[in-house]
């Protein structure tokens, strides 16, 4: 528990090999997550070459720990393998569906987060990058994924060369719903968010950023509705390509 407590993203490591062994240890692990069925509806593909990290980092806007953590890992929902045994088995497999791509991605970011969990406890550094999912159908064919097969986390790891500072949370209080949803009063949201709003990094963002509210960093400059749109066609037209929708 005080691993997860403690954890912070890592974007810088140092330029130390993570061996095949360690690696393949906490991944097997990692795939002791709850899964649907029982059919671990996922795949990792682990990269490690230059040349593969090459042809990734624009797809993740060139985010400098692409090229320089020792191991890059693509969480992929994965229906695939499953859909190749049941055909090998005188089954016939109904999984080119969105159904079937929610509870495969689910099953991997379960999977992506216990590998999270596992290798900060044996000292490596992780950072989950978010741009997987606006650039699927590139990362798709560099990774050349089948059909069924949709990327959906990247995770970059090695040993941390830095200490950076705990990134804010909400307080539980603002999470949690017994019973039944609550909506938010206008006192919730001051009392929730006061204390993000009231770090000094977060008023410098406003304030070099020239906005009124931290809130409008987000839906002014980054995360804004034309580009998450955009995101959002480029998601579905990867998903039909890779065969989960029509």
């Amino acid at each position: 528990m005080e691993s997860i407590r403690n954890r912070r993203t890592i974007r810088k490591y140092k330029q130390q090999n993570i061996s095949d062994e360690l690696l393949n240890k906490i991944l097997e692990t990692s795939c002791r997550a709850s899964t649907m069925g029982g059919l671990q509806l996922y795949s990792v593909i682990v990269t490690r070459s230059a040349e593969m990290k090459e042809k990734l980092s624009p797809l993740h806007f060139n985010q400098p720990m692409v090229k320089n953590a020792p191991v890059v890992l693509t969480f992929c929902a994965d229906y695939n393998r499953t859909s190749v045994w049941c055909r090998n088995r005188k089954a016939t497999p109904g999984y080119d569906n969105f159904e079937s791509f929610f509870n495969a991605a689910i099953d991997a970011l379960l999977v992506a987060q216990n590998f999270c969990t596992i290798a900060e406890e044996k000292g490596l550094g992780i950072c989950y990058l978010g741009t997987t999912t606006y650039t699927p159908q590139q990362i798709i064919d560099v990774l050349n994924l089948p059909k069924l097969v949709y990327p959906v986390a990247t995770i970059t790891v090695g040993y941390p060369d830095e200490m950076p500072n705990q990134p804010d949370r909400l307080p539980l209080e603002a999470i949690i719903h017994n019973e039944t949803y609550k909506q938010y009063s206008a006192e919730d949201i001051d009392r929730y968010y006061s204390y993000k709003e009231s770090l000094e990094e977060n008023k410098h963002f406003v304030e070099i950023n020239n906005t009124e509210t931290l809130a409008q960093i987000f839906t002014d400059i980054r995360y804004k509705k034309e580009d998450n749109e955009a995101a959002s066609r480029a998601m579905l037209d990867a998903l039909k390509n890779q065969g989960f929708i029509d």
